[in-house]
């Protein structure tokens, strides 16, 4: 005969709160689990509640039960998706049959007893999207199992989690192989987006709600809460849209328009508002929904819904800092920390303590990422694409990131401690090595090669006397850009270009235009989506299209530059015609501020920055019209080979020392020595010291580079015969080989090599 369930407990607060003073107690690990499941069946009035514990294995142990026969606890476990308890991990989401046993999935464990009883529930324990376990009630009366009482079960689950992953219930010697609690080591792999090492504590930059804010004393004034930060949420959210604006780092139009259908969703909502009834804090509310739709969004494979789930963690962070008045929610920082973080802002990274930050983990990100960019200015190690991470954590947790080759040890083993430290101190006295080459870089034959840097925000200028570089040969102007709420308004821009011209001193700054569209968007400038960015409306495409925007910041660099020396570069030109149409402009901005009664810059140096083949093919029809020639090689390279060298699958198809790549790359500085021209290389091939000794080898006398470059560049250059490798690589270029890497190599000094670089390159063995 079916049934309903006479026994549910009227008030599911009661059985909470009888939780939270059963925790009071002291007592072993396991009595404390048997008690928890006494309560439970107790209060919710089933016959039967069961606590099964995920193992290392992903197998799900009974650990503690009310009902079934005692004796098979800690010996029955049940394999990944094994039974109704495997299905209930599997799909990460509850689930209620009125008959067992004649359930398809239904599995029997005799030894348990469990063939008396009919109706079975369970429900996932997660915490962080991780599954944790499973939490069972089962009674002998086959019968409709309530919503009510699901929900009842799902909020207790929620806060055994945050009991059992505290450490508070697990800490008996037989439950040590259970994976409830962070202890072992974990090492992940992911993306090296800014070098470096770094050892310290862990800090979540979103942490979970901890165990002493999940059950409320007054459900209603939690209700109250959870409806004015929703209130205040939405408020936001509407006024960013009205506005059209978006706040440093964050989202795009598109996403906010997302952002508000959840804010307004009547079902997520209601969720949160149930649970909040049930006796749950609105912080542990905001949790307990958080963790089910990621547990649930992270299994589909449709990338959509993975998608979806980034819209609804963002809101869900942004929901808790309304609960808490708007407030971080990043704790006091230690004094070398680590952050792990799902991802994070550029505006954000600022606000850090640098002198505290010893390195950032990201679970997402990439290597053109704002976060990356601020990283790299900062001088702190970041990697990303660390999935998994921040569930895999723990706050002061033992941590070890390595910004060289992408990974991040979490409570790494002592083995791997002595190994770091060795190899960090190594690290610090080559660049205590490096730091006391300040002087010019001058090659073993007495050439004399410039070393400039390549930087994009104001505080990386002091790099210049740290590294004793001979200018900025890229300033990146759109970073200002794309970290602002709106167009920065013709004072903010000239007072950030003047002050790094002030912060460079008699030395040159050559500022890039806007190099806006494909992955780097402000949300004031025009944009559309496009399949493939990288070849589609950017940079100088966009700044003649629509001139507006790349007017007001000529003049802007115009004005800053009174009476001082300008340089500026115009990117990604394809064609001599918007070369033509981007010195124009130029010229007519300066007769402007001229007409105004401006003063102008003493001196104007207008460039183009080469980074595509079309140019480089075309570049001597142009060379009239530019003052200066930068080669772009990171975008020239990935163009010339059609494989983009952020996409690890084709990144190794190609190899910049191949005898193509370096003709084409001899007859652009041929060319441009031929008009008397200055040319120079920034990039990533002038950052590693074998490509840039060939680089020179080939006549470039002067190259541009991240800060942290110049000191390994500069010391294999004190060692470079210039004309011996000259001879070498004429010789040469016309080789049939893929690459002249292994002949370099194999030919070392005889090619005019330093022994450092060939002992440093990972082919020689």
């Amino acid at each position: 005969m079916l049934r309903t369930n006479d026994h549910l407990s009227a008030d599911p607060r009661r059985l909470l709160t009888r939780m939270r003073q059963l925790m009071a107690v002291q007592e072993n690990a396991q009595e404390r689990l048997d008690h928890l499941t006494d309560l439970i069946a107790e209060e919710a009035g089933w016959d039967v509640s069961s606590i099964y514990l995920q193992r290392r294995s992903g197998a799900l142990e009974l650990c503690a039960t009310h009902g079934l026969d005692g004796a098979s606890v800690h010996k029955v476990s049940l394999q990944p998706g094994e039974g109704l308890v495997g299905l209930v991990a599997r799909q990460a989401r509850p689930l209620a049959v009125e008959n067992a046993q004649d359930h398809p999935s239904f599995s029997l464990k005799p030894e348990t007893g469990e063939k008396a009883f009919h109706t079975f529930v369970g429900v996932p324990i997660l915490r962080g999207g991780r599954l944790v376990g499973v939490l069972t009630a089962q009674s002998r009366e086959v019968r409709v199992t309530q919503e009510e009482e699901i929900e009842t079960l799902q909020t207790v689950a929620m806060i055994l989690a945050e009991i059992i992953a505290s450490g508070d219930v697990i800490e008996a010697e037989e439950m040590a192989e259970l994976d409830v609690r962070q202890s072992r080591a974990e090492r992940f792999q992911g993306g090296a987006y800014s070098s470096g090492v770094a050892m310290g504590v862990a800090v979540l930059y979103e942490p979970h709600v901890g165990s002493e804010h999940l059950i409320a004393d007054d459900s209603k004034d939690e209700d109250a809460r959870l409806q004015t930060a929703l209130k205040a949420l939405r408020a936001s959210v509407d006024d960013m849209l009205a506005g059209g604006r978006v706040p440093l780092g964050g989202p795009t139009r598109d996403v906010l328009q997302a952002y508000r259908m959840f804010a307004n969703d009547q079902g997520w909502v209601e969720r949160l508002r149930e649970a909040v009834k049930l006796g749950l804090t609105a912080e542990a509310a905001v949790e307990r929904v958080r963790n089910e739709n990621r547990a649930r969004l992270m299994k589909s494979p449709d990338p959509i819904f993975r998608e979806r789930l980034h819209d609804l963690e963002d809101l869900a962070s942004r929901l808790l800092r309304h609960l808490d008045g708007g407030a971080s929610l990043l704790p006091d920082l230690p004094e070398d920390a680590i952050i792990i973080a799902r991802n994070i802002g550029p505006a954000e990274m600022l606000d850090l303590d640098r002198s505290k930050i010893r390195g950032i983990a990201l679970e997402e990100g990439s290597a053109s990422s704002h976060a990356a960019i601020v990283a790299k200015a900062m001088g702190i190690p970041l990697v990303g694409r660390l999935e998994g991470s921040l569930d895999r954590a723990e706050e002061g947790d033992t941590i070890i990131l390595d910004g060289e080759f992408g990974l991040l040890h979490i409570r790494p083993a002592n083995e791997v401690i002595e190994t770091y430290k060795e190899r960090m101190l190594a690290l610090s006295e080559r660049k205590q090595a490096y730091a006391e080459l300040r002087g010019p870089a001058i090659s073993l034959d007495g050439q004399r090669i410039a070393l400039s840097l390549n930087v994009g925000l104001l505080i990386e200028m002091t790099q210049l006397e740290e590294t004793g570089a001979d200018g900025v040969g890229l300033f990146r102007t759109e970073f200002q850009f794309m970290v602002s709420e709106t167009l920065p308004r013709l004072d903010s821009q000239g007072k950030i270009y003047k002050s790094v011209m002030d912060a460079a001193g008699d030395k040159p700054v050559i500022f890039r235009t806007l190099d806006l569209g494909g992955d780097k968007v402000a949300q004031f400038a025009p944009s559309t989506v496009e399949p493939n960015p990288a070849l589609g409306w950017r940079a100088i495409r966009m700044g003649l299209d629509r001139p507006g925007l790349l007017r007001y910041q000529l003049r802007a660099l115009i004005r800053a530059a009174a009476g001082r020396s300008l340089h500026v570069m115009f990117p990604m030109i394809a064609t001599p015609w918007e070369m033509r149409a981007a010195r124009e402009m130029f010229e007519r901005e300066l007769q402007h501020a001229e007409h105004r009664g401006h003063a102008i810059p003493s001196d104007v140096k207008v460039g183009l920055m080469l980074e595509t083949p079309a140019m480089a093919w075309a570049v001597e029809h142009v060379i009239d019209a530019v003052d200066f020639v930068s080669v772009g090689a990171n975008d020239l390279m990935q163009y010339f080979f059609a494989a983009d060298r952020q996409n690890s699958r084709v990144s190794d198809r190609y190899d910049v020392l191949s005898p193509s790549a370096l003709t084409l790359l001899k007859r652009v500085r041929d060319v441009c020595a031929a008009h008397d021209t200055p040319v120079s290389v920034c990039g990533e091939i002038a950052a590693k010291p074998l490509e840039a000794a060939v680089l020179i080898g080939l006549g470039y006398s002067s190259l541009s580079m991240s800060g942290n470059n110049i000191g390994p560049v500069k010391k294999m250059i004190s060692g470079l015969d210039v004309e011996k490798l000259t001879h070498w690589l004429a010789a040469r270029t016309d080789s049939p080989a893929d690459s002249l890497r292994p002949l370099l190599l194999e030919a070392g000094e005889e090619a005019g090599l330093p022994l450092d670089v060939i002992d440093a390159n990972p082919q020689i063995q």
